[in-house]
Order: structure tokens, then C-alpha cells, then sequence
């Protein structure tokens, strides 16, 4: 059976490697707890309350995270493929080498969050909140970060190839050995950025 704990208390519990696939957990609190490799494909987590949460290496595929409040939590590894994170507040979260291809990141706050080496590519990132996020080496391709917030943001070695960035503020982006081919990056946008040493530009050439 699907394990229903809407509204639970499961604050700092151990649920290690459980399997809560199809779990509900809406509105539970979850702050500080381990579910670090744990199994919650499909889970429903709608405003949950996740903050400092341990879920790396936790399956999170097509889970419903809408409006969850995950600040500072730990998803290094964490499979969130396809997941609902539609205005999730994922300020200072570490998803080193997490995967969020596909996923629904509408408006979330993914400020100084911790993004390296993370799979975005095809992700919706429209409205996003990304100020200063650790985006090196980020497979950002064909993602739609239409009128996102990149200021100041890490996106050094980062691919952007393929992405929609129309309206998306870089001011002061570090862009340096980043791929921006087939991107509708404009001129304008791209003088904003810190720098783009040695990126591959729009037009498929070469930055020195």
C-alpha cells in the first residue's frame, strides 16, 4: 500500500533506503531527516517543509515537490528526473551531480545553491531564481531559462547548447568555457557576463 503521511512530523527520523514509492508526504514536516538513498519515485511532497534534509542519492523521479521548502538541503546524487519543483525554495542546497532532466523548476529559488556538474539539460527553468548558484560543468542544453536570474551566477564549463535565455539576466555570469552554440543569447546579454573566455559562442565560434 502507499504509505499516506500528510502533515506527518518526521522530523530528523531515519528513513534511510525506505521505500515510500507513490508515498504522500504533502505538508509533512521533513526538516533535518535522512532519506538518503531512499525510494520516493512519484512521491506527492507538495509543500513539504525539507529544509536540511539529507536525500542524496534518494530516487525522486517524477516526484511532486511543488512549493517544498528544501533550503540547504543535501541532494548530491539525487535522481530528480522529471520531477515537479514548480517554485521549490532550494536556497543553498547542495545537488552536486544530481539529475533534474526535464524537471518542472518554474519559479523556484535555486539561489547560491550548490549545482555542479548537475543534468538540467531540457529542464524548464522559466522564472528561475539562480543568483549566484554554483553552475560549473552543468548541462544546462535545450533547458528554458526564459527570463531567469543568472546574476552572478558560476557557469564556467557549463552547456548551455540549444538553451532558451531570452530575458534571462547574466549580469556578471562567469560564462568562461561554456558552450552558448544554437543558445538565442544576445549580444546585449553576453556583454553583461563577467566573462566568456574561451566559450563557444551562439554562432558556433570560438571566444579567446
Amino acid at each position: 500500500a502507499k504509505a499516506d503521511l500528510q502533515e506527518a512530523d518526521l522530523s530528523a527520523a531515519n528513513l534511510r533506503r525506505a521505500d515510500l514509492h507513490e508515498a504522500t508526504l504533502r505538508k509533512a514536516d521533513l526538516r533535518g531527516i535522512n532519506l538518503s538513498e531512499a525510494d520516493l519515485r512519484e512521491a506527492n511532497l507538495e509543500e513539504a517543509r525539507l529544509g536540511a534534509a539529507v536525500m542524496s542519492g534518494a530516487n525522486l523521479e517524477g516526484a511532486r515537490l511543488g512549493a517544498a521548502v528544501m533550503s540547504g538541503a543535501n541532494l548530491e546524487g539525487a535522481n530528480l528526473a522529471q520531477a515537479d519543483l514548480q517554485g521549490a525554495d532550494l536556497r543553498g542546497a547542495w545537488l552536486r551531480a544530481a539529475v533534474l532532466s526535464g524537471a518542472d523548476l518554474r519559479a523556484a529559488n535555486l539561489g547560491e545553491s550548490h549545482l555542479f556538474g548537475v543534468k538540467l539539460d531540457k529542464a524548464d527553468l522559466q522564472g528561475a531564481n539562480l543568483r549566484a548558484a554554483l553552475l560549473r560543468a552543468a548541462d544546462l542544453s535545450a533547458a528554458n531559462l526564459y527570463e531567469a536570474d543568472l546574476c552572478e551566477a558560476n557557469l564556467f564549463g557549463a552547456s548551455l547548447k540549444g538553451a532558451l535565455l531570452n530575458g534571462a539576466n547574466l549580469s556578471g555570469a562567469d560564462l568562461s568555457w561554456s558552450n552558448l552554440s544554437e543558445s538565442d543569447l544576445s549580444p546585449a546579454q553576453l556583454a553583461q557576463a563577467k566573462t566568456v573566455n574561451g566559450a563557444t559562442m551562439p554562432d558556433g565560434t570560438k571566444q579567446k
